[in-house]
């Protein structure tokens, strides 16, 4: 019988805080470097645009990559978290982490197809099964969005979203904003 190695979140505790992102899912490490200056300007842009229209409604809260627990082994930290306030009651933990499904959330794609991979495939499956309602996987590279959003049980491609289409949701009534708000100053190419 052979065994592998499953990570859980007491072995997250032991890593160095070395400006790597580490995150367990299904007990697999993924480790990630420093992200890319324009990943950051569009999770910052994503986070802007949400908090200005939550300042408007005060019904959630935005966060950048915060802890998102489902289970000893899947610990997870995505780019940008939409939580409503009723949720966020009963989800945050005196430990500061999430301990179930954000309504939102939102991964900006780093380069690289294992990077690509996981945001598309493996965390899809995961918040899928976990009951994320809406996720969205944002590419600076091809100036797009991808929608997913819950269908009965999983979440399901709503669309890919260019700079001229507005991105809205049925879960953030009131919210919208024009693609290219996320990608403006992005050089094409970059």
């Amino acid at each position: 019988m052979v065994s592998t190695l499953r990570f859980t979140s007491a072995d997250l505790e032991k890593f160095p805080d070395d400006g790597k992102r580490y995150e367990i899912i299904d007990g697999e490490l993924y480790v990630s470097r420093q992200p890319h200056y324009y990943h950051q300007l569009v999770c910052f842009r994503v986070a802007s645009l949400l908090e200005a229209w939550n300042e408007k409604t005060e019904i959630g809260q935005v966060n950048l990559a915060p802890g998102v627990i489902f289970a000893e082994d899947d610990d997870v930290a995505p780019d940008v978290v939409w939580t409503s306030n009723a949720r966020l009651a009963t989800i945050l933990s005196p430990d500061g982490k999430l301990h179930a499904a954000p309504e939102l959330i939102v991964e900006v794609l780093s380069p690289g197809t294992a990077n690509e991979q996981r945001d598309r495939d493996v965390k899809l499956k995961l918040y899928s099964r976990r009951g994320v309602r809406e996720y969205w996987i944002a590419d600076w590279r091809t100036r797009q969005v991808e929608v997913y959003r819950r269908e009965e049980t999983e979440l399901r491609m709503v669309g890919t979203f260019i700079e001229d289409d507005v991105l809205d949701s049925p879960f953030l009534e009131g919210f919208a904003c024009k693609i290219e708000e996320l990608f403006k100053g992005i050089p094409l190419g970059a």
